[in-house]
Protein backbone atom coordinates (compact mmCIF):
# COMPACT_ATOMS: atom_id res chain seq x y z
CA UNK A 1 0.00 0.00 0.00
CA UNK A 2 2.71 2.39 0.97
CA UNK A 3 4.37 1.82 -2.04
CA UNK A 4 1.54 2.38 -4.43
CA UNK A 5 1.03 5.54 -2.44
CA UNK A 6 4.71 6.31 -3.46
CA UNK A 7 4.64 5.51 -7.08
CA UNK A 8 1.24 7.63 -7.03
CA UNK A 9 3.06 10.77 -5.74
CA UNK A 10 6.08 10.56 -7.68
CA UNK A 11 3.73 10.51 -10.77
CA UNK A 12 2.10 13.93 -9.65
CA UNK A 13 4.77 15.57 -8.85
CA UNK A 14 6.89 14.45 -12.15
CA UNK A 15 3.33 15.69 -13.86
CA UNK A 16 3.79 19.77 -13.88
CA UNK A 17 7.13 19.33 -15.33
CA UNK A 18 5.68 17.97 -18.63
CA UNK A 19 3.07 20.07 -18.77
CA UNK A 20 5.16 23.23 -19.31
CA UNK A 21 5.46 24.92 -22.58
CA UNK A 22 8.64 25.66 -24.29
CA UNK A 23 8.07 28.90 -25.27
CA UNK A 24 10.48 31.49 -23.39
CA UNK A 25 9.61 35.23 -22.98
CA UNK A 26 12.53 37.52 -23.33
CA UNK A 27 13.17 41.32 -21.82
CA UNK A 28 13.22 43.76 -25.16
CA UNK A 29 13.50 47.11 -25.14
CA UNK A 30 12.37 49.42 -27.57
CA UNK A 31 14.58 52.15 -28.87
CA UNK A 32 12.92 53.22 -31.88
CA UNK A 33 10.00 54.39 -32.81
CA UNK A 34 9.03 56.02 -36.38
CA UNK A 35 5.89 56.49 -38.21
CA UNK A 36 5.36 54.25 -40.93
CA UNK A 37 4.96 55.30 -44.45
CA UNK A 38 1.93 55.81 -46.06
CA UNK A 39 1.38 55.19 -49.59
CA UNK A 40 -0.87 56.74 -50.52
CA UNK A 41 0.11 60.27 -49.24
CA UNK A 42 -2.80 61.25 -47.03
CA UNK A 43 -1.99 63.88 -44.39
CA UNK A 44 -3.02 63.05 -40.62
CA UNK A 45 -2.07 60.79 -37.70
CA UNK A 46 -0.31 57.88 -38.47
CA UNK A 47 -1.75 54.27 -37.23
CA UNK A 48 1.10 52.43 -37.88
CA UNK A 49 4.79 52.76 -36.75
CA UNK A 50 7.94 50.98 -37.57
CA UNK A 51 9.01 50.12 -33.70
CA UNK A 52 13.03 49.25 -33.38
CA UNK A 53 12.94 46.24 -30.39
CA UNK A 54 16.30 45.29 -28.98
CA UNK A 55 16.06 41.30 -27.67
CA UNK A 56 19.20 39.68 -26.91
CA UNK A 57 22.28 40.45 -29.51
CA UNK A 58 19.64 41.10 -32.32
CA UNK A 59 17.51 44.16 -33.54
CA UNK A 60 13.72 43.51 -34.64
CA UNK A 61 12.25 46.17 -36.32
CA UNK A 62 8.33 45.51 -36.27
CA UNK A 63 5.03 47.27 -37.89
CA UNK A 64 2.89 48.09 -34.93
CA UNK A 65 -0.89 49.04 -35.81
CA UNK A 66 -2.54 51.08 -33.47
CA UNK A 67 -5.71 49.59 -32.04
CA UNK A 68 -8.91 52.19 -32.46
CA UNK A 69 -8.81 54.28 -29.16
CA UNK A 70 -5.08 53.17 -27.85
CA UNK A 71 -2.64 56.66 -27.60
CA UNK A 72 0.64 56.19 -30.19
CA UNK A 73 3.82 54.49 -29.18
CA UNK A 74 5.82 57.57 -29.93
CA UNK A 75 7.12 57.97 -26.63
CA UNK A 76 7.48 54.21 -25.82
CA UNK A 77 11.49 54.80 -26.62
CA UNK A 78 13.39 52.98 -23.15
CA UNK A 79 10.29 51.24 -22.41
CA UNK A 80 11.29 47.59 -21.73
CA UNK A 81 8.32 44.30 -22.16
CA UNK A 82 8.74 40.88 -22.38
CA UNK A 83 8.14 39.15 -25.83
CA UNK A 84 8.04 35.93 -27.51
CA UNK A 85 10.17 36.12 -30.78
CA UNK A 86 8.92 33.63 -33.05
CA UNK A 87 9.76 33.22 -36.87
CA UNK A 88 7.88 36.06 -38.64
CA UNK A 89 6.12 37.48 -35.62
CA UNK A 90 6.22 39.02 -32.12
CA UNK A 91 4.33 38.36 -29.40
CA UNK A 92 4.01 40.57 -26.43
CA UNK A 93 1.09 41.24 -23.96
CA UNK A 94 -0.81 44.27 -22.95
CA UNK A 95 -1.17 45.93 -19.55
CA UNK A 96 -3.98 43.89 -19.14
CA UNK A 97 -2.70 40.57 -20.29
CA UNK A 98 -4.20 40.08 -24.39
CA UNK A 99 -1.42 38.68 -26.27
CA UNK A 100 -0.61 40.79 -29.60
CA UNK A 101 1.41 39.79 -32.47
CA UNK A 102 3.52 42.19 -34.37
CA UNK A 103 4.67 41.11 -37.78
CA UNK A 104 8.58 40.98 -38.09
CA UNK A 105 9.75 43.65 -41.10
CA UNK A 106 13.82 43.25 -40.62
CA UNK A 107 16.25 41.81 -38.10
CA UNK A 108 20.21 42.72 -37.68
CA UNK A 109 22.68 42.39 -35.07
CA UNK A 110 22.33 45.04 -32.54
CA UNK A 111 26.19 45.67 -32.80
CA UNK A 112 28.05 46.54 -35.62
CA UNK A 113 30.81 44.74 -36.52
CA UNK A 114 32.51 48.17 -37.16
CA UNK A 115 32.73 49.24 -34.00
CA UNK A 116 34.71 46.58 -32.38
CA UNK A 117 37.58 47.44 -33.26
Amino acid sequence: MRKAIFVMAVCLATFPALCQSTSKYQVATITDVKPHDLVDGSAGEPTSYDISVKVGDTVYVVLYTTPLGDLAPEYAAGREILVLVGKNAITYNDILGRSFQVPIETRRPATDPKQTK
